[in-house]
């Protein structure tokens, strides 16, 4: 028998390896799908019966964006990173400062992907094995209660009852504070939390190819239950189409009082469309690994529509089932807003019983898993993309024998742990976490698709592996400054300070970006930045679209600030 030998070329060292098709983006970005279990009792919370209407709009929005994103990934076969990393050149010839405001934007956007899904995947954990106990004003230790305390309430006893049978480790905590707006607790949630981050930043130790390897036999354990979740109960009838109407916001966030369409109204609607652009969007990380495709000619475009067509079903079907079932008093329940009592509510729909319920929590600690393997994958790609072209610190550029960016993967695996002491101490945290983040993708969003534009005029002579219609990449535009208004009368749906606190983290990456080009570097990009594009640093000084994208950021800016003191609650 002839011995076979492999003939493909050794990958360089310090380099990222080509080793995934098409497939195997898809597999690591099968995490995102799970990503509506983060948002979709919020977005109930805030939006009532509307909240259907954005799920679908939002997901339309997000796969007609992702067209541009598919043409600009193709301009660089060399580069990993994702679309903020191929935007962001097309902004560099008209300032050095807004081309890393992309990177930095979309790497602190998905980043808290790791400490959110830790979170809940932790409070899953703690309800399966410390359970609350639920008492019911018949219980006989609320009898009991109410006959050694005369005069006491049902309310009171219920309360007091329950926290007496309350696990302690539910509520122990090492250390705990206060900061500004929110708090943050070394409590059980963050503890099992990092332990399960860990194991993340273990399985993407070994590269992308044993990633996609690991995220295909989770995706599939995942992706299908949610189907079945998502058509069972349309199969059984269990679809009460009263649950849909009436078609107006809430008159306040988290109460089941129906309110109009009114200034207020609007604001809650706008909020929750601005949240739900940081799960519904969130597939363009498909383009996150072309420098790790064996043909990101072809592979590139095929990833990004197929992952969008996935997300297309799945972030419809299941707020769908969600509502037709629960109805909004069941959608505004504390545990479907918190996402802690997602999986009883799956287990409810299939009309399963304490097997059942077990498997689910299960399969949403798989999802919540899977959801965070794609994160650390994607936003450690973008900040090792990003020190290689010269606009994050060197110490990033390293990768390990796997091709892994493990240096990029350790930093984010630091910050992570900061944030997640602080999504573990209650609800108001964890949503000004996720409003902040998703401040840093709208700004994302909005340079990037713009820079489709700006690459068609500067660089329209380079060929385009594949090329999207005109007026896909018209409306992409279009829809950036939809974005900025979403941001800017949304983000206070979700904290008062969500929209400051998340400008003034995007401008953190000024000194960094500062201390990298002018201090590591001496002011000047590495040679192989624009290597891709067949140019040299001396050919940023033309400027074919002139004015125009200076134009573009007036106008955003403007935008948000006006979308701001409009739209108020």
């Amino acid at each position: 028998m002839s011995s076979l030998v492999d003939t493909s070329p050794a990958e360089p060292a310090g380099q990222l390896h080509r080793t995934i098709d098409w497939r195997g983006a898809f597999w690591v970005a099968s995490g995102v799908p799970p990503l509506v279990l983060f948002s979709i009792g919020g977005i109930a919370g805030t939006a009532g019966n509307v909240a259907l209407a954005i799920w679908i709009a939002s997901m339309t929005m997000g796969f007609i964006q992702s067209f541009t994103y598919a043409e600009i990934a193709g301009l660089f076969p060399n580069k990993s990173g994702g679309a903020s990393v191929y935007g962001a050149t097309a902004w560099l010839r008209y300032s050095k400062f807004v081309a890393p405001l992309s990177v930095w934007c979309n790497w602190f956007a998905w980043s808290p992907v790791l400490s959110l899904g830790c979170s809940i995947a932790a409070a899953y954990i703690l309800n399966a094995l410390t359970p609350v106990p639920i008492f019911t004003a018949a219980s006989p230790e609320v009898a009991q209660y109410l006959a050694a305390n005369v005069g006491a309430s049902a309310t009171d006893a219920l309360a007091a009852v329950t926290a007496a049978a309350t696990p302690a480790i539910r509520t122990w905590t090492l250390y705990s504070h206060n900061l500004g707006p929110v708090g943050f607790s070394l409590n059980a949630t963050f503890f099992i939390g990092a332990v399960l981050m860990l194991i993340t930043f273990a399985i993407q130790h070994r590269g992308i190819l044993g990633t996609a390897a690991v995220q295909k036999v989770v995706g599939l354990l995942v992706i299908v239950p949610l189907l079945i979740v998502g058509v069972v109960p349309i199969i059984t009838g269990q679809i009460n189409w009263a649950n849909y109407a009436p078609f107006v916001p809430l008159a306040a966030p988290y109460a089941p009082a129906p309110g109009a369409w009114n200034i207020g109204g609007w604001t809650l609607v706008l909020g929750g469309m601005f949240i739900a652009a940081w799960s519904t969007y969130a597939f363009e990380t498909a383009v996150c690994y072309t420098s790790e495709f064996k043909n990101p000619a072809t592979d590139t475009f095929k990833a990004i529509f197929y992952s969008g067509l996935l997300c297309m079903l799945l972030f419809v079907l299941v707020p769908f089932t969600f509502q037709g079932v629960l109805g909004l008093n069941g959608m505004l329940a504390t545990p479907i807003v918190d996402g802690s009592g997602v999986a009883d509510a799956l287990a409810g729909m299939v009309g399963g019983g304490g097997l059942v319920k077990t498997l689910l929590v299960m399969l949403m600690i798989l999802a919540l898993l899977l959801a965070i393997m794609t994160a650390m994958a994607g936003s450690s790609r973008t900040l090792y993309q990003g020190s290689v072209d010269g606009w994050l610190p060197r110490y990033l550029s390293h990768v390990n024998e796997h091709g892994a960016p493990t240096r990029a993967m350790w930093t984010d695996l630091i910050f992570n742990l900061i944030v997640l002491a602080i999504a573990s101490a209650d609800a108001t945290s964890f949503f000004f976490i996720l409003a902040v983040s998703n401040c840093g993708y709208i700004i994302f969003n909005f340079l990037n698709l713009n820079s489709g534009w700006i690459h068609r005029i500067d660089n329209g002579a380079i060929k385009r592996p594949w090329r999207a219609p005109t007026w896909l990449i018209t409306l992409g535009a279009l829809f950036a400054y939809c974005n900025a208004a979403f941001m800017g009368a949304g983000a206070k749906v979700w904290n008062p300070m969500a929209l400051w606190a998340g400008l003034i983290t995007a401008a953190l990456i000024l000194p960094v970006f500062c201390f990298r080009h002018y201090v590591q570097d001496g002011g000047k990009f590495p040679e192989h930045m624009l290597d891709d594009l067949g140019m040299t640093p001396s050919d940023l000084s033309v400027r074919k679209a002139g004015i125009l994208p200076y134009l573009t950021l007036l106008a955003g800016i403007m935008v948000v600030l006006l979308a701001n003191w409009f739209f108020v609650l």
